[in-house]
């Protein structure tokens, strides 16, 4: 009845838009291509695709049918990468998506012990560009979501491993670096220098400037850390970062941090996985190395 190879089918001429095309991509004819689906249809009993002139549009049994391919592939790939990582004696692959920029920093402090820890176990980084956070680990393409806001679905669980302080980040020149704390209303003449995330997805909006009902003199978003703190650094504006980030880079650039709000706004990294892989020994172990940056944040002097 129902095959890998059928499920193949239906997601490639979604994919390709075509027989022709999908037949091309999974090496097939484009009879061979077309008797098979006809043939599942037959002992189905249900249409799959409609055709509409040269263009097939899929039925509800097909939109199902698509929906179960793109559920169930990943993880036959995936189930076959890794009983082949198995066959060759190597441990596996943990692959893990970063869905916030200044985690890419956190991250490597985890990367280098753990990597010397599990020698036969590779590691693979995705930054959110490449993937799409939550579906992905529905979807297989990762392992661990790496991410200062976690949605709580069922089938995921996410962890907190690191905590830090969200805060302003101001030239040692700025009248604000001199402050114990700034309010909103002190930043409506502020260029804001963010990453390019959308102000509904970045705390210094949502839990600072928005329920203050304040917005900056103008928003303009940078995508590496270095180059925010250089525009920072020769005053042409102030960026929200986590405080340790800014102490690192506090001694080679002209920086400071100031506390957002008397009682500052407080953050969690956070690690997610589906529910179902959380006994993998080589991903629990990673779980345990990040919580141990707690320990670098206490010994670096920093809020952890």
């Amino acid at each position: 009845m129902l095959e890998r190879i059928h499920l193949s089918i239906v997601q490639q001429v979604e994919r390709q838009g075509s027989l022709t095309a999908a037949a091309g991509v999974l090496n097939l004819t484009q009879s061979a291509l077309s008797h098979s689906m006809k043939k599942l249809e037959q002992q189905l009993g249900t249409a799959i695709w409609l055709r509409e002139g040269r263009s097939l549009r899929l039925t509800q049994a097909g939109h199902y049918l698509l929906a179960v391919a793109n559920r169930v592939l990943p993880q036959l790939d995936l189930a076959e990468e890794r009983l082949g990582q198995f066959a060759q004696g190597e441990r596996g692959a943990l692959r893990i998506g970063m869905e916030c920029h200044p985690c890419y920093q956190w991250l490597l402090k985890v990367v280098s012990p753990y990597l010397s820890a599990w020698p036969d176990v590779d590691v693979d980084v995705k930054q959110k560009f490449q993937f799409g956070g939550i579906g992905a680990l529905f979807g297989y393409e990762i392992d661990l979501l790496v991410t200062p806001d976690p949605l709580f679905k069922p089938g995921l669980r996410f962890e907190p491993v690191f905590d830090y302080e969200q805060v302003l980040v101001v030239g040692k020149s700025h009248p604000l670096a001199r402050q114990a704390y700034v309010k909103p209303a002190q930043l409506t003449g502020e260029v804001l220098i963010t990453y390019p995330v959308s102000p509904e997805r970045l705390d210094v909006y949502t839990q600072f400037l928005t329920p203050a009902g304040v917005s900056p003199r103008r928003h303009k978003t940078i995508e590496t850390t270095d180059i925010m703190l250089q525009m920072v650094a020769s005053g042409r504006g102030v960026a929200a970062l986590p405080r340790w980030l800014v102490l690192e880079y506090a001694e080679k650039m002209d920086v400071v941090p100031v506390r957002l709000g008397r009682h500052g706004i407080a953050k969690q990294i956070h690690l997610g996985a589906r529910e179902s892989d959380l006994d993998t020994d080589y991903l629990r172990a990673f779980v345990e190395f990040a919580r141990g940056t707690a320990q670098w944040a206490q010994v670096a002097g920093l809020p952890g």
